[in-house]
């Protein structure tokens, strides 16, 4: 309950969680903390991709938030008989594309990991060569890497986010793959 004694947005009448198609309903008659229940739902996962998309934890955060602006924005045409969660996943990629498109000035100076963890690790080791591999792949098979292989998403899904087929993301999933076989074969050993 809140303090008004209203049940949370996200809370049906018996405390029980809200569908996403209930919440779009709501979010589409005005009830803004509808919108605030599918940001939390989706928030850990929007952070995730986007932090695997912009590489920099700052410009992730700012795409999150954009990606949260623009689906309100589109919330009203949304229709509430499709998933949200591919629908947003979609927006939220796009926007990140679009950003790193538009970002002129690239950073050139990383920081090295070791410099701030103390000891290294096999675990911390084999973890820092795998985060290498994946950034050394081009973008778009990093992006389909993550969100197949990391989100969990079918190769169906992926076509849909990214509108292309099927085909070419099980070639863009082997190619990448096969690059981080090659890139990580001394710890597959």
């Amino acid at each position: 309950m809140t303090a008004a004694g209203a049940m949370p947005a996200g809370a049906g009448d018996a405390g029980e969680p809200i569908d996403d198609r209930e919440l779009l309903v709501r979010v589409q008659g005005g009830d803004t903390g509808a919108f605030d229940a599918l940001v939390q739902r989706y928030l850990p996962r929007a952070r995730a991709l986007a932090g695997r998309l912009m590489q920099d934890p700052d410009d992730a955060d700012d795409l999150v938030q954009d990606a949260f602006l623009r689906a309100l924005d589109r919330i009203a045409t949304f229709d509430v008989e499709r998933a949200f969660g591919p629908w947003f996943t979609r927006l939220l990629v796009n926007t990140g594309i679009d950003q790193r498109r538009k970002q002129s000035v690239r950073r050139t100076e990383s920081h090295d990991p070791e410099t701030f963890a103390g000891k290294s690790s096999p675990h911390r080791d084999a973890e820092q060569s795998l985060d290498k591999a994946l950034q050394e792949l081009p973008d778009r098979q990093r992006l389909i890497v993550s969100l197949f292989e990391i989100d969990g998403h079918s190769t169906e899904e992926v076509a849909s986010m990214l509108s292309v087929s099927q085909v070419t993301v099980r070639w863009h999933l082997h190619q990448a793959r096969r690059t981080l076989r090659e890139a990580l074969k001394g710890w597959m050993e």
